[in-house]
C-alpha cells in the first residue's frame, strides 16, 4: 500500500510535511512574509494525470525538488478512479487532436509499464456496434482514419459477430485489438510510490488558497492538513495546474475569468447476473462526442458494469439514482445492442463527472495543455479539459509536458 504523507503522521511540526531537500527562507518580499519552503516544481493534483507528471518530473530532473498537493484525503478521489478503467486505442478524435495522439502513445505506454510493473491489466479489445447501414458508413471512416494513423481495426460482419458474441445484436462491428482495461488505482499506487522513491514528496489534505507572481517565481498560499495550524508560504519555480475538475479555478488565481470548466456527470450500474460476454461492447458514438454512448465494460473479475451516460450538472456530488427512470434509460440504451439485459438486475454502482470545456451541445473540445507564458506567467502550465481518454494519455501527457519546460 503506498505510504503517503497523511496528516496524523506528522509528529514533530507541520514542516514534516515536507522533505529535507526542500529550502526553508528568511528573505523577504514586498507584500508578504517569508515565504515557508521553497521548490522546484509544485505540482496542484493528484489524480492519475498529476501523480504521472510527478513521477516524471522526479525521474527527468533528480536534483530538483518536486512536491504534489492533493486536496483530498487520499490519491485519485475524483474523475480519475470513477471512470470505465479502459485502455483506449485513439479512435474517436480528429487526427491532429492532442486528443488522438497522446492517446496512441499512451496506450502504447500504458501496456509497456502494465505488463513491466505487474499493474492488473488485459487487451481484451473493443467491439464499436453499428446497428444500421448508416452507422456502419460511420464506422468505416473510423477505421479508414484508424488506418491512416496505425491503430489496428478491422470489421465483422453479422454473422462473424454472431460466432464470437451470440448474444450482442449488429449489423456490423468495428473491432479495436489493442483496446483494454486496466485496474487505475494500482497504477495509481505505482505512481505515487515511484515519485516518492525518486526523492518527490506528496502531501494530502493540502488545498490550493492563493497563487501570487513574485520575482519570476510563483508563492502558492497551501492550507495545512493539520487542524488549527497557519497556512503554508511555498515559493515554486515552476507550477503545473494538473487540478481536473478544479483546474479553471486554479490558473484563474493568476488569470481571473480564463478557464471554464463544465460537469458532465455519468452513471455506472452493475449487473447481478452470469454473463458470457468476452469483450467490451460500445454502441456507435453519439453526435458531438458528447460521450460514447452507455457501453458495456468488463472489470478485472470479469464482471460486467454499464454507462457512463451524460447529465451536466452544476456541482460535484456522486449519487446514483436508484430510480425506475433511470434503469428504464439505461435499459433502453442497452437493448439495442444487448437484447437479453434483465433491467431489474441493474444495480446502481457509482459516478464519475467529466470536467468539460465543450457546453452543453458544443463540439468536440481538444485538451488545453500549455504554459502560460504568453499570458505573462512562464513556468505556469495549465491542463484543463482532460477528460477521457485521459487515463489511457496520462503517461504521454507527463511526457508532453516535460517537453514543454524551457528553464
Amino acid at each position: 500500500m503506498t505510504q503517503l504523507l497523511k496528516a496524523e503522521s506528522f509528529k514533530m511540526s507541520r514542516w514534516s510535511l515536507w522533505s529535507s531537500r526542500a529550502i526553508t527562507h528568511s528573505r523577504r518580499f514586498y507584500s508578504a512574509k517569508a515565504p515557508d519552503i521553497e521548490v522546484d516544481n509544485l505540482v496542484v493534483g493528484g489524480g492519475v494525470i498529476g501523480l504521472a507528471i510527478a513521477e516524471k518530473l522526479t525521474r527527468a530532473r533528480s536534483a530538483e525538488t518536486t512536491v504534489l498537493v492533493e486536496k483530498n484525503g487520499a490519491i485519485g478521489e475524483e474523475t480519475s478512479s470513477r471512470n470505465s478503467e479502459v485502455i483506449h486505442a485513439g479512435l474517436y478524435y480528429p487526427i491532429d487532436s492532442l486528443k488522438t495522439r497522446l492517446c496512441i502513445q499512451g496506450n502504447r505506454m500504458l501496456y509497456d509499464i502494465a505488463a513491466r510493473k505487474s499493474i492488473p491489466h488485459k487487451r481484451i479489445g473493443k467491439w464499436i456496434v453499428a446497428q444500421t447501414p448508416e452507422q456502419h458508413e460511420y464506422l468505416t471512416k473510423m477505421h479508414q482514419k484508424a488506418n491512416s494513423l496505425g491503430v489496428e481495426t478491422h470489421f465483422l460482419d453479422k454473422q462473424q459477430a454472431n460466432k464470437l458474441e451470440p448474444e450482442i445484436q449488429c449489423h456490423s462491428v468495428l473491432v479495436s485489438p489493442s483496446t483494454g482495461i486496466v485496474d487505475s488505482h494500482a497504477l495509481m499506487e505505482y505512481l505515487a510510490e515511484t515519485a516518492q522513491q525518486q526523492g518527490g514528496d506528496l502531501a494530502l489534505s493540502t488545498r490550493v488558497r492563493k497563487i501570487e507572481t513574485s520575482e519570476g517565481q510563483y508563492r502558492v498560499t497551501i492550507t495545512s492538513p493539520l487542524e488549527n495550524e497557519p497556512d503554508t508560504v511555498v515559493l515554486a519555480k515552476r507550477v503545473f495546474n494538473s487540478a481536473g475538475l478544479h483546474a479553471d479555478k486554479i490558473s484563474n488565481m493568476l488569470m481571473p475569468d480564463r478557464y471554464k470548466l463544465y460537469y458532465a456527470k455519468g452513471h455506472y450500474f452493475s449487473y447481478n447476473a452470469p454473463n458470457n460476454i468476452q469483450h467490451l461492447i460500445y454502441p456507435c458514438p453519439e453526435k458531438n462526442l458528447a460521450g460514447l454512448g452507455t457501453h458495456l465494460t468488463l472489470d478485472m473479475a470479469g464482471q460486467i458494469k454499464f454507462g457512463p451516460d451524460v447529465e451536466y450538472v452544476d456541482r460535484l456530488e456522486y449519487n446514483v439514482p436508484d430510480n425506475q427512470d433511470k434503469i428504464k434509460s439505461f435499459g433502453d440504451a442497452i437493448h439495442r445492442y444487448w437484447p437479453p439485459l434483465d433491467p431489474q438486475k441493474l444495480q446502481p454502482s457509482y459516478a464519475g463527472i467529466r470536467p468539460k470545456l465543450a457546453r452543453p451541445g458544443e463540439s468536440f473540445r481538444d485538451f488545453e495543455i500549455r504554459e502560460e507564458r504568453d499570458s505573462g506567467y512562464a513556468n505556469f502550465y495549465t491542463l484543463i479539459g482532460i477528460e477521457s481518454p485521459g487515463l489511457t494519455c496520462c503517461l504521454a501527457i507527463a511526457d508532453h509536458v516535460h517537453e514543454l519546460i524551457r528553464d
